[in-house]
Parts: C-alpha cells; sequence; structure tokens
C-alpha cells in the first residue's frame, strides 16, 4: 500500500518518477552532495537512470519496502533532494533512512522537517520499533539533523564508507517508538 504523498507545512515527499530524471541527476551531480555519499557521480544521465529506474519499480510494488521519495517544497513544487526508507523485515519492526539534500537548500530545515515527517509515518502509520540512520562522522550537517530529532548516536563504524577521498568512518544513529521526537 502507498501511503505517499506525505505533506508538512512546506514540503511534500512522493514517489520519485521517470520524470524526475534531470533534478535527480543534477542532485547526484553536484560534489557537495557527493562528499559524504558511496554513490558517487554518474558518468551520465543515463547511469542516474539506471540508478532511479529500481527505485521507481520498488515505488510501484503492493507492499513497499523500500521508498525512494522526492522531497519538494509545497508552494511551487521545487525539487529540493530525494528521502529514502528502507523496510527490514517484519519480524524486526525497523527500518533505515537517507537523505541526500540540493545545496541550494542546506541550512533552511527541510532535512529536519522531512526525518520528523519519516520518523511520524514509521512509527504512527507503519507501527515499526526503531528506525536507523548512518552518515560519515565528517558530516556535521547531516548528523545535527538526526540528533535534532531526537535520534542517538549509538556507535561508529570504520573505514565503512567507499568515499571520493577514500575510506571514512560512519556514525550510526537510532530512535525507537518509546523515545521522544523532537519538534
Amino acid at each position: 500500500m502507498n501511503h505517499f504523498p506525505l505533506t508538512t507545512q512546506r514540503i511534500t515527499l512522493r514517489p520519485i518518477t521517470i520524470a524526475d530524471l534531470d533534478v535527480i541527476h543534477n542532485l547526484h551531480s553536484l560534489p557537495e552532495t557527493d562528499a559524504y555519499n558511496a554513490l558517487g557521480i554518474p558518468e551520465s544521465i543515463t547511469a542516474t537512470k539506471a540508478i532511479i529506474t529500481p527505485w521507481i519499480a520498488d515505488n510501484n510494488q503492493e507492499n513497499i519496502t523500500n521508498h525512494t521519495l522526492a522531497m519538494v517544497r509545497s508552494e511551487d513544487q521545487k525539487f529540493i533532494g530525494l528521502y529514502g526508507l528502507k523496510i527490514d523485515s517484519p519480524k524486526y519492526q525497523r527500518a533505515e533512512i537517507w537523505y541526500k539534500i540540493h545545496r541550494d537548500y542546506w541550512n533552511n530545515g527541510y532535512a529536519t522537517e522531512a526525518t520528523l515527517a519519516i520518523l511520524d509515518f514509521s512509527f504512527d502509520t507503519l507501527h515499526l520499533h526503531r528506525v536507523t540512520a548512518g552518515c560519515a562522522v565528517q558530516n556535521i550537517g547531516s548528523y545535527k539533523v538526526l540528533e535534532k530529532v531526537g535520534m542517538t548516536r549509538e556507535g561508529r563504524c570504520r573505514q565503512i564508507l567507499p568515499l571520493s577521498t577514500g575510506w571514512a568512518d560512519n556514525y550510526e544513529y537510532a530512535i525507537l517508538e518509546s523515545d521522544p521526537r523532537k519538534r
């Protein structure tokens, strides 16, 4: 069942479509957004299409376990970035989140707003027990978002991320359904 779009005061999270190819390619091609991302910069728009085609297929499944969402401004539908929610097996009632925001929209609270909406959806609609996230230890902006919404830093994985600059450490974060979500 598809519960999207999710709408907050300023943003809408909706499943990506092939119509988003150009803006997603632009996002993936920015060195600033690639700095802490293991995906790397796609060589061409064809390579980006190959990346997002399975994401679109996942979004169209009857029981979606891997959501890839476009984050757009509600007022004008301007593309801000991507948000992902990958749900593990039902037995464990957990999911992992990720996001990638276009540099033009950094430091505007969009990632925080989207993360709170995804956490509300994860716990209140999907009835998950635990949501996790990881980010490169150098990605200060990202881990500040995770801490701002109430996630707890649970550990550090050494040299787990193959970034363009070499192997990087990753902070691991989590929040439980019983933990307070900060607003």
